[in-house]
């Protein structure tokens, strides 16, 4: 197995083999993508449905001379198998030695660590001006999916490559489908170029003043070959536009390409996970119950998303029940944050929802178009706790840090169902501010929890005790409870414990009643330290009579790490604290 992809040490190796070797190499590398896929996952559709170009293109161009850039680098697998990175998907041992996304620190022919969508016409836009300046001659070739064109940064590449009179192919790999469907207008217009094999004369790459060239069977190694020995060393942009086949060669992805666009482990044979997620509670259900029920009772509400409807598992069937009362605006995160403003402006309830690591991308509009305006919209952030996203590229971490110091606007950490719940319903209801809610990144629990959030700022006290205050937020309560039986058992006395509920701001109140009987503030965050949370509460206590401890993240781009091996590496594993806590 894997006679021929063991062959290839680099690129140019493709170029001794056949005909009949480069179709049995595709082969190959399928399977090499089952061996890695099956065992843990990873991003399965873009990768198989890319392997024929990925092959063509490395035929063709002089890698690393010849400098590639993949956009959201979620198809990079195949271009890494043929980049002296084969182990990383043949032999188990080596699985860890290899990210999901491109990256500068495995192989010079990656340029860029990128893990966000509609990046790569700009970056390679930019790699293309120093080879100019530097009277260099390098093809400089941009890789970049359908579903990413309709990001805001996707657009303006698209609009400066227009411009440029150098050397610049962009490659758009049209599996007609992002994560779900496609939506937006300029989709309508793939379509029917597709339809006529390139030749409408209403083209949107044309439109930009590029240079335009299609291939239907973006999956056949011999047409792709011709097609890009056309476009080498050009002297212009041009778009070169590929129809593929996501998930092509496996029947399961290719029927159902939605939910094979990522997969967690699974059975070849029968296409089911090995991973059992459990048949309990989840908040993902949570919110979509919420949402289902609230649309049925006020038409005035509604969901929208930047392309992301799975991160709550929203599948088909449950948007297509909320027919006008859902609202996909394709891959455009600051177009989705105005939309819901100028909704809320116009009377409407609307729901924002995605995962923190893409709603990042819109904090201008957050900021602007939203916050200065004051609008009630409900923004809901998944993935936002520092152990389920682990990748540097998709971090929910600086959440805190980011959006908890915008004005006007509230940031909600709720520590339980029933918390959650509450507070979705009342964020929903009121008309005085911008709110986001950070989805529980924990299992399930449950507690009694207030109806009303209305005074803003107000923390719950749990437990009242004395010397200590912990003060805990969001996923990190349980940890805060944990912590309470700790100091009780070992220093012998009950602490105070908080459960602030309200990530954006500082009880006054409240601090000022446990500076009386309390010599010490702990505070725990799910997240980046600097700028966050409990770096409030220090500050507000800077010249108060109370001392403060923030236990949190350091301000670092961490990758692939194991979570609880974190804490400890950060110093704030319960035992650790209770160490520190010797110390005051």
């Amino acid at each position: 197995m894997f006679d021929i992809l063991k062959r290839i040490d680099k690129p140019c190796d493709l170029r001794g083999l056949s005909n009949i070797e480069l179709e049995n190499l595709a082969s190959e590398m399928r399977e090499a993508l089952f061996n890695r896929l099956t065992k843990i996952g990873g991003h399965f559709g873009p990768n198989f449905g890319i392997v024929e170009a990925t092959i063509a293109m490395h035929y063709v161009f002089d890698s690393p001379k010849d400098k590639f850039v993949f956009d959201v680098s979620h198809q990079s697998y195949p271009h890494k198998m043929l980049t002296g990175r084969r182990n990383g998907y043949i032999d188990d041992a080596h699985f860890s030695e290899d990210s999901g996304y491109t990256n500068p620190d495995e192989s010079e022919h990656d340029f860029f660590n990128v893990g966000h969508t509609s990046t790569s016409i700009a970056l390679a836009a930019g790699l293309a001006k120093a080879r100019d300046l530097k009277k260099s001659n390098e093809n400089i070739i941009a890789v970049i999916g359908d579903g990413s064109l309709s990001g805001g940064e996707a657009m303006e590449a698209l609009n400066i490559a227009g411009a440029m009179k150098s050397n610049f192919i962009i490659v758009v790999n049209d599996n007609e489908i992002a994560i779900a469907e496609n939506h937006g207008g300029i989709y309508e217009n793939l379509a029917h170029l597709r339809e006529t094999a390139g030749k409408a004369e209403n083209n949107l790459f044309k439109a930009y003043g590029l240079d335009y060239i299609y291939e239907e069977n973006g999956n056949d190694i011999q047409k792709l070959i011709e097609l890009f020995k056309k476009v080498k060393d050009i002297d212009h942009p041009i778009v070169v536009h590929i129809h593929t086949q996501k998930g092509k060669g496996y029947k399961y992805a290719e029927q159902n390409k939605e939910p094979w666009h990522w997969t967690a482990p699974f059975n070849r044979e029968t296409g089911l996970p090995k991973v059992n997620f459990g048949g309990g509670e989840s908040y993902s259900q949570m919110t979509i119950d919420f949402i289902l029920e609230k649309a049925k009772k006020d038409k005035d509400f509604f969901v929208i998303t930047p392309a992301m409807p799975g991160v709550i598992g929203m599948n088909k069937e449950i948007r297509e029940q909320l027919k006008d009362q859902y609202v996909d605006v394709g891959i455009a995160e600051e177009a989705a944050v105005a939309v819901a403003s100028g909704a809320a402006k116009n009377g409407a309830k609307p729901l924002l929802f995605t995962n923190m690591t893409f709603i990042q991308r819109a904090y201008d509009q957050i900021s602007q178009d939203l916050c200065i305006n004051n609008n009630p919209v409900t923004m809901v952030m998944n993935c936002s706790s520092f152990n389920i996203l682990t990748d540097v590229t998709h971090l929910g971490i600086f959440g805190l840090p980011a959006f908890t110091n915008i004005p006007n606007l509230v940031v909600l950490a709720p520590s339980s169902a029933e918390e959650y719940k509450n507070m979705l319903s009342w964020s929903v209801e009121q008309r005085e501010h911008p709110v986001m809610i950070l989805m529980p990144g924990n299992q399930v629990t449950h507690r009694e929890a207030d109806i009303d959030y209305s005074e803003i700022n107000k923390y719950k006290v749990e437990k009242k005790g004395s010397k200590t205050a912990i003060i805990a937020l969001g996923d990190f309560y349980q940890r805060g409870e944990e912590l309470f039986d700790a100091i009780k058992e070992k220093f012998s006395y009950e602490p105070t414990l908080i459960n602030p509920r309200f990530a954006s701001g500082v009880d006054k109140k409240l601090i000022q009643e446990l500076e009386k009987d309390h010599e010490l503030i702990i505070t725990l965050e799910d997240g980046v330290v600097e700028g966050g949370f409990g770096q409030k509460i220090a500050s507000y206590c800077g010249t108060r009579n109370i001392k403060v401890k923030n236990y949190g993240l350091e301000k670092i781009f961490y990758d692939r790490y194991n979570p609880e091996e974190l804490l400890k590496e950060v110093g704030m594993t319960t035992e650790q604290i209770i160490e520190d806590l010797k110390c005051f």
